[in-house]
């Protein structure tokens, strides 16, 4: 049953983020609670919903709606393949499969990334740094159905040292996204600000929004492919993320009019069926290549990694369409 409440904040909370302070004053079971409840627009400060990162000042009225659910329980460790490329005391680097989200969710009580690295690490051994339990080790995350690359820590200070780099784009995040339609320039930048979506709570989307935040989306065209009966072509790009809004390139190539091939989400001017004529079930979006200098030594780090089987086929199935890679395709792929 949803129940509407309210709660005035006081001067000890003025400063601080939203979500924290509805998971510290016992509003909510934890703070990613919290924050999906603001996400799916359910709190409102003083009339009007805000983003999760919003600093509230004494006396705000938080209006919210709350659902009587038991408290979740310590999230466990359950036994699930990691495929880890690195790791020392302070980090793992770890390609991640498709279909494992990263930490629990409404949607997903275990079976998570998080619970696979307790299992590797146990709960002591891994950063604390977004503040649930249900998020340890977690930095940054990949969605679900998103391959390849990612780091997790094992520490605090490496956590927030990691976090900290990401934020000031001096994690080198790249990623190969095959999209619809045939990219005429070389090279490209999307900048442009995304938010929670205004009547689509669960997708987000470029806004003109109080709620926005910068993103920043470079690609270069690596290979293209000729229009086919059913599609209009296709081209395969390498993305870098220079922010990490949640589904970044997914919201921008769409909203460059060029969606990825098989996002069952941002899909507007996708022809229909495509993906499937390609035997796709899943977006085509492979974080392929991490850089990044280690926190506690120095040493700069670089990893690459391979596409997986179900979207190298589809490249496969597109070779004979291709009308060439370009220098860049050729410095990533080969000649």
């Amino acid at each position: 049953m949803t129940r509407l409440l309210s709660h005035t904040v006081d001067a000890a909370d003025a400063g601080q983020r939203l979500d924290a302070v509805l998971a510290a004053r016992g509003l909510f079971p934890s703070r990613s609670a919290a924050a999906r409840a603001i996400d799916e627009g359910r709190v409102y400060v003083n009339g009007a919903t805000v983003p999760k990162k919003h600093a509230v000042a004494a006396g705000d009225t938080l209006v919210f709606q709350a659902e009587d659910e038991p408290a979740p329980g310590p999230v466990t460790g359950q036994a699930i393949d990691l495929d880890i490329r690195f790791e020392d005391e302070h980090l793992i680097v770890l390609s991640k499969q498709a279909g494992l989200v990263c930490h629990p969710s409404v949607d997903h009580d275990d079976g998570t990334l998080v619970n696979a690295l307790i299992h590797h690490c146990g709960a002591d051994n891994l950063c604390n740094v977004q503040g649930d339990d249900d998020r340890l080790g977690i930095v940054h995350r990949l969605d679900r159905d998103t391959t390849g690359l990612m780091l997790a820590a094992k520490d605090d200070a490496t956590g927030y040292a990691l976090m900290a780099d990401i934020r000031d784009r001096a994690v080198d995040r790249r990623y190969l996204a095959l999209v619809h339609g045939v990219i005429a320039h070389d090279t490209g930048m999307i900048d442009a600000p995304i938010a929670r979506a205004e009547k689509e709570r669960t997708r987000m989307a470029v806004r003109d929004a109080a709620s926005a935040r910068e993103a920043v989306t470079t690609f270069r065209v690596l290979e293209r492919f000729e229009h086919g009966p059913r599609d209009d072509g296709y081209t395969l790009v390498d993305c870098k993320l220079f922010t990490g809004r949640t589904h970044q390139i997914r919201v921008h190539m769409e909203y460059a009019h060029h969606p990825l091939v098989g996002d069952p989400v941002y899909r507007s001017r996708a022809p229909k069926d495509a993906a499937a004529d390609l035997g796709l079930e899943r977006q085509f979006l492979h974080s392929f290549q991490i850089a990044f200098a280690h926190p506690a030594t120095g040493e700069e780090l670089r990893f690459h990694d391979s596409l997986p089987a179900d979207l190298q086929d589809v490249l496969d199935a597109l070779a004979p369409r291709s009308t060439g890679r370009t220098p860049a395709g050729k410095e990533v792929l080969g000649a």
